[in-house]
C-alpha cells in the first residue's frame, strides 16, 4: 500500500490544498505508479494553484506550463521568438571625443561626475523590450465529481507531463509532450467512463495595457486560431512610457481528434462530447522564423501528425529526447523519499533536512531544462529559458550578458550536451556583428566587435542603461567569447575552431588591442573607463560610484581573451602582425588578480570599501571560475579566492539563487567539498519553488543551469590540462556513481564512489588522445586508443588490460 491524497473538488474551485485528507489508496491503480521510486520523475499529490507549481515541457522552441487541473485544467503556452519591436533599433549613442572626455576626467578622479556622463553619453535611449508569454490554453471539464487518487507528474526521461485522478470510480488520465521533431504540442486525454468526455478547450492572451492582442476564431469544427502581433504598450525610455505598438506576428493553432466523440466549433471554442479519448494537437509559429509565412507552417505541420496516433508521436519523442537526456545518467545513493511528493521532499530540505535523491534530480531536471529550452537553430534559453506568463517580464526575460546567458550554457559541455550550445553562438555571432558598428561609432575603433551587459532577440550590442553600476559595462563579448573556446576544447572540433571560435576571438582580441590605454602609474595597459558588474564602492568623496580605472573582472577577461586567441592561432598554425601585437600587449596588460593587503583580491584597481560588501555577484573571481587563472598551482591567489568568499558570505552574499550556484561551482574549483555541501544545502533551503524552479528571487533559471555545472564541477574537473576526479566530493555524497560527463579533450567519463572513495573510473573517447588523470595526491599518464574504454581502480591503476 501507499499513501496517496483524496481529494475533493467543487465543481467551481479547487478545495484548499490544507483541507485535503490523507487516505492509503492500492499501488495498481495507475500505470505510472512504477515511477513513483525512481529519482527521474516530479511528483504532486495536488494541482499546481499557481504558477511556480505548475511543470514546465518544451522541444527547444515551444513549450508550455501544465497545471494538472481536473476541473478546468490550464498550459500557458510559450514561444522563444515572442518579442516586441524589431531589428529597427535607434542607432549607438557617443563618440570618440566623449570617450576621451570620460578618461581625462577618472584620471582627474572625478568618478561622481562620469557616473552619469557615461550614460547620458553612450547609453542608448531605447526602450527595454520584453520576451512575452503565448497565451493559455483552457480545457474546461463539464463535469463534477470527488476527485480521489489524485497524481500529476513530470517524468525527466520521457519529458513527459502526465495527471491521473479518479472521479466518481472512473479513472482519467492526462498526457502531453513537447516533441522536437514533429514542432508541436501533443496531449492525450482519456477516461474510463462509459460517459465519456464532456469538456471545452478555449485560447486566449492577456490584454497588453487594457488592449486586445490576440483575434480567436474557428477555421473548421474541430480547430482554433489564435493570431496576433507583440506589443508592449508598457514599454518605457528611461522610466518614461514609451509604447511598443509592433513587434513579432504569430498564431497558435490547435486541432482536436476524438473519433469516439462529438466535436463542435463556436465562437473561439471548441467542445467535445461523449470521447472516451481526446487528442488535441497544439503548434504555434512567428513571423521571425517563418517571415508571412507562419500561419501555413502552423496548417502543414498539423496537416502532417494529426492522422497519426498518440502513441507514434509519443514514441518518436522520446527517442530523439533520450537521445541527449540519456547521456549522463546520475545516483547518490539509495533514497529513502521518493515515495513523497516533490514539495514534501522540498520543504524536507527548507526544514533543514538532506535529500541527496533530490539533489541528484535536481542536477538531472537541469539538463531536462536545456534540452527543452535550447535546441539547434531555436534562440539560446533566456532569462526563465522559454517559460514565461508575462508581457512584462521580470529583467525582461532577456539575455544578460554579465552571467546569466553564461551561467545558463556553463551545463552544455560537461554534461555532454555539446550540440545545445549553439543557439548561443548563433545569437552571440549576430550580436557581434552588430557590434562592429557600435565599436566603431562610439569609441572610434575601427577593429573588431563588442557587446555590453545585455540583449535580446534583436541581437543589440551597444549600452542600454539607466545606471552605470549595471549598464555601463563592455565585456559581455569578451565572456560570451569563452564559450566559443571552451566548445572547442570539449569537442576537439577543429571545423568550428576555425570557423566559428578563431573569427570570435580575433575580434574581440582587435577591439581591446584599441580599446586599452597606457597607464603612467603603473606602467601597464589597462581597460577604462571600467565597471564591476552590478557594484559599486566609495570614492575619495565618500560617495558610490560604479566607473573607475580599470577592474580585476575586466582584466581577467581581457587576459583570457588574449590567451585564447593566442592558443586557438597556435592551433590553426596562424602566424601574422595581429598574433605579435596581442602577444605585445598581454606581456604588459595590467594583472587582473592583485592581492590587497589584507589578503582578498581586489575588485578594482585601487583597495576601495563598497556600500554592498556581500554583493551578489563575484566577478573579481571570474579567474577562478568560469576562467581557470587561479588554480592550486598559485597558492596566493588561491588562497586570497578563499579569503574573498569567506568575506562575502560573511556580510550576507550569494543570496539570490544564481549566486549561491556560482558559490558550489567555485567552492569545487577551490576543492572545498565540505563548503560545496553547505551552499548546497542553503540552496535547497532559500532558492528553490515547489515546481524546482529556481528563485532569484523571482524565478531566473540560470540556478538552475548553474546548479547541474555546479555538481559536475565537484565530481570531475579538466580546467588545468589534466582531469582531476572527485576533487571536491562533498562529505555527505558517500556514496555514487555518474556516467557520461565529459572532459575537456572529448573524452567521455564514468566514476563510482564508495565511503567517500573512488571506485572505479571509466575513460572513452572517438580519437586516440593522451592525458594525465589524478585523484588525491596521485597522478598517472594515461593513453587512450580510440573508442576503446580504459578503467582504472582507485590507485589509478588499469584494470581492463
Amino acid at each position: 500500500m501507499i499513501a496517496k491524497l483524496n481529494i475533493s473538488f467543487s465543481t467551481n474551485h479547487l478545495v484548499p490544498k490544507s483541507a485535503w485528507v490523507l487516505v492509503f489508496v492500492l499501488a495498481t491503480i495507475f500505470s505510472s505508479l512504477k515511477a513513483q521510486d525512481s529519482e527521474k520523475v516530479l511528483w504532486y499529490s495536488a494541482p499546481a494553484e499557481e504558477w511556480m507549481q505548475a511543470l514546465p515541457i518544451g522541444n527547444g522552441r515551444l513549450g508550455a506550463m501544465v497545471f494538472g487541473n481536473p476541473f478546468k485544467e490550464h498550459l500557458q503556452l510559450n514561444e522563444d521568438s515572442m518579442w516586441a519591436g524589431g531589428p529597427d533599433w535607434e542607432d549607438a549613442q557617443g563618440t570618440p571625443e566623449d570617450l576621451e572626455d570620460l578618461r581625462r576626467l577618472l584620471r582627474e578622479g572625478k568618478t561622481t561626475e562620469v557616473d552619469s556622463l557615461i550614460v547620458e553619453k553612450f547609453s542608448n535611449k531605447t526602450i527595454l523590450r520584453s520576451h512575452q508569454t503565448m497565451g493559455d490554453l483552457f480545457i474546461d471539464f463539464k463535469e463534477s465529481g470527488e476527485i480521489t487518487n489524485y497524481r500529476r507528474e513530470l517524468d525527466l526521461d520521457q519529458a513527459l507531463a502526465s495527471t491521473f485522478y479518479t472521479r466518481n470510480g472512473n479513472h482519467y488520465t492526462q498526457k502531453v509532450f513537447a516533441s522536437q521533431p514533429d514542432d508541436a504540442m501533443v496531449m492525450e486525454i482519456t477516461t474510463t467512463s462509459p460517459k465519456g468526455l464532456n469538456l471545452e478547450l478555449s485560447l486566449s492572451r492577456p490584454e497588453d495595457h487594457g488592449k486586445p492582442t490576440v483575434k480567436v476564431s474557428n477555421p473548421s469544427q474541430n480547430q482554433i486560431s489564435m493570431v496576433g502581433q507583440v506589443t508592449q504598450y508598457g514599454g518605457k525610455r528611461f522610466s518614461k512610457p514609451l509604447p511598443i505598438d509592433h513587434g513579432v506576428r504569430f498564431e497558435v493553432r490547435l486541432q482536436v481528434v476524438a473519433p469516439d466523440g462529438k466535436i463542435t466549433a463556436k465562437e473561439g471554442k471548441v467542445s467535445v462530447k461523449g470521447a472516451r479519448k481526446v487528442l488535441i494537437f497544439i503548434v504555434g509559429n512567428t513571423s521571425f522564423y517563418h517571415g508571412d509565412s507562419f500561419a501555413e507552417k502552423n496548417k502543414e505541420t498539423l496537416s502532417k501528425i494529426t492522422q497519426q496516433s498518440f502513441e507514434s508521436l509519443l514514441e518518436r519523442h522520446i527517442s530523439d529526447y533520450q537521445q541527449l537526456y540519456r547521456r549522463v545518467d546520475f545516483e547518490l545513493g539509495e533514497s529513502n523519499m521518493a515515495h513523497l511528493p516533490t514539495d514534501e521532499r522540498l520543504q524536507h530540505c527548507k526544514d533543514g533536512g538532506t535529500d541527496l535523491g533530490l539533489q541528484s534530480l535536481l542536477f538531472q531536471y537541469g539538463r531536462y531544462l536545456l534540452i527543452s529550452s535550447s535546441r539547434p537553430n531555436t534562440n539560446p534559453a533566456n532569462l526563465q529559458g522559454i517559460w514565461n506568463e508575462h508581457l512584462e517580464a521580470p529583467w525582461n526575460a532577456d539575455y544578460h550578458l554579465n552571467i546569466n546567458l553564461q551561467m545558463n550554457y556553463w551545463p552544455a559541455e560537461v554534461t555532454n550536451l555539446s550540440e545545445l550550445h549553439q543557439p548561443f553562438f548563433n545569437l552571440i555571432d549576430r550580436v557581434l556583428e552588430r557590434g562592429r558598428k557600435t565599436a566603431k561609432e562610439q569609441y572610434g575603433i575601427t577593429r573588431g566587435s563588442l557587446a555590453h551587459h545585455t540583449t535580446d532577440l534583436w541581437a543589440t550590442p551597444f549600452m542600454r542603461a539607466e545606471r552605470a553600476y549595471w549598464g555601463s559595462w563592455i565585456h559581455g563579448g569578451g565572456w560570451c567569447a569563452q564559450h566559443y573556446w571552451e566548445h572547442y576544447q570539449f569537442t576537439q572540433d577543429k571545423d568550428f575552431l576555425r570557423h566559428r571560435a578563431y573569427p570570435v576571438l580575433k575580434d574581440i582580441a582587435s577591439f581591446y588591442l584599441d580599446w586599452l590605454t597606457w597607464d603612467t602609474k603603473s606602467q601597464k595597459w589597462i581597460s577604462s573607463p571600467e565597471t564591476s558588474p552590478e557594484n559599486s564602492y566609495y570614492n575619495q568623496e565618500g560617495k558610490s560610484a560604479a566607473v573607475s580605472m580599470g577592474s580585476a573582472m575586466g582584466h581577467q577577461i581581457i587576459g583570457e581573451v588574449f590567451d585564447n586567441f593566442l592558443e586557438t592561432a597556435q592551433i590553426l598554425g596562424i602566424e601574422d602582425k595581429l598574433v605579435e601585437e596581442v602577444k605585445t600587449k598581454k606581456a604588459s596588460l595590467h594583472p587582473g588578480v592583485i592581492v590587497g593587503t589584507d589578503g582578498r583580491i581586489l575588485e578594482w584597481n585601487e583597495p576601495y570599501d563598497e556600500p554592498e560588501k556581500g554583493h551578489r555577484h563575484m566577478s573579481h573571481l571570474y579567474a577562478l571560475h568560469p576562467g581557470d587563472d587561479i588554480t592550486e598551482n598559485h597558492p596566493e591567489a588561491f588562497a586570497a579566492a578563499q579569503k574573498t568568499i569567506d568575506y562575502r558570505l560573511e556580510h550576507g552574499g550569494a543570496g539570490t539563487g544564481w549566486s549561491r550556484v556560482w558559490m558550489i561551482n567555485m567552492n569545487a574549483r577551490l576543492l572545498d567539498g565540505a563548503s560545496a555541501e553547505e551552499n548546497i544545502n542553503k540552496f535547497f533551503q532559500i532558492s528553490l519553488a515547489d515546481n524546482m524552479f529556481d528563485m532569484h528571487p523571482p524565478f531566473q533559471i540560470d540556478g538552475n543551469f548553474g546548479y547541474t555545472a555546479g555538481v559536475a564541477e565537484l565530481l570531475i574537473q579538466s580546467h588545468e590540462g589534466i582531469v582531476r576526479l572527485l576533487p571536491a566530493l562533498p562529505p555527505n555524497w558517500k556514496n555514487g556513481k555518474i556516467t557520461g560527463l565529459k572532459a575537456r579533450g572529448n573524452i567521455e567519463v564514468d566514476i563510482s564512489w564508495k565511503n567517500g572513495t573512488l571506485g572505479e573510473v571509466t575513460f572513452r573517447s572517438p580519437s586516440d588522445t593522451s592525458f594525465a588523470v589524478k585523484y588525491g595526491s596521485s597522478m598517472v599518464d594515461l593513453q587512450l586508443k580510440a573508442n576503446e574504454e580504459t578503467q582504472l581502480n582507485a590507485k589509478l591503476k588499469k584494470t581492463n588490460d
